[in-house]
């Protein structure tokens, strides 16, 4: 899953930009409301972290901005404001929760992850297909109801990133989207080789699904057939 981080505190950027990356989220950090609009202009996003003193904006101009557009995509505010009244207003202009800085990274993580549970028209949190099933707010993948140990954060983005296509062709550059954040150099066979240790971990464990390379174009991943 992909997060969006509007930050204007270099420090605290990217003090969340590990936590989540560690905690196997793809993320971008960005310093100004004019920054987010763009990052949101050419990639989708499941989740962004906002903060509303921004330098050139008020975040709350830009939530308005994305709910007017009739994006629906959840927004955490992490802000230093810490008035109620500002609260209860920030809340009804269309954030799902609100933090108040100073926070513990531990508590921005969980709240990142509750956020990411609920159940949204765009956004599942069980991906499946045969015996495969992927939760993508606890970060789990099962194999026949068998938990697969390990699973590093690249290959889980590629594997959620084909889920939520499945059956159709995910092109290269919508899966390197989903896999890598904007400041990550990507290596010409990067995907390859990634898609590669996906597919043998896969079979390892007697997945029923099949990840096909389509040349020049992309990938799909289906369920086996059974016969």
């Amino acid at each position: 899953m992909r997060l969006l981080v509007i930050e204007d505190n270099e420090k605290l950027a990217l003090l969340m930009k590990k936590l989540l990356s560690d905690s196997g989220y793809t993320v971008d950090a960005v310093p100004t409301a004019q920054a987010g609009n763009a990052a949101l202009d050419v990639t989708e996003y499941d989740l962004i972290v906002l903060d509303l003193s921004l330098p050139d904006q008020d975040g709350t101009e830009l939530l308005r901005s994305l709910r007017r557009a009739g994006h629906a995509i959840p927004v955490l505010v992490a802000t230093a404001r810490a008035d109620v009244v500002q609260r209860v207003q920030t809340l009804n202009q269309g954030a799902d929760d609100y933090l108040v800085k100073p926070f513990s990274l531990d508590e921005l993580l969980a709240r990142v992850r509750a956020l990411l549970r609920r159940p949204r028209q765009v956004t599942q949190t069980v991906l499946t297909a045969g015996n495969v099933a992927l939760d993508t707010s606890a970060m789990t993948l099962r194999v026949d109801g068998s938990p697969v140990l390990d699973l590093p954060r690249r290959e889980f983005a590629v594997l959620a990133a084909l889920l939520g296509q499945k059956g159709r062709l995910l092109p290269r550059q919508k899966l390197e989207d989903a896999v890598y954040s904007f400041d990550q150099e990507v290596t010409p066979n990067a995907i390859e080789a990634a898609v590669s240790r996906l597919r043998r971990r896969l079979e390892a464990h007697d997945a029923a699904v099949t990840i096909t390379a389509m040349r020049g174009l992309g990938y799909i991943l289906a369920e086996r057939d059974s016969c």
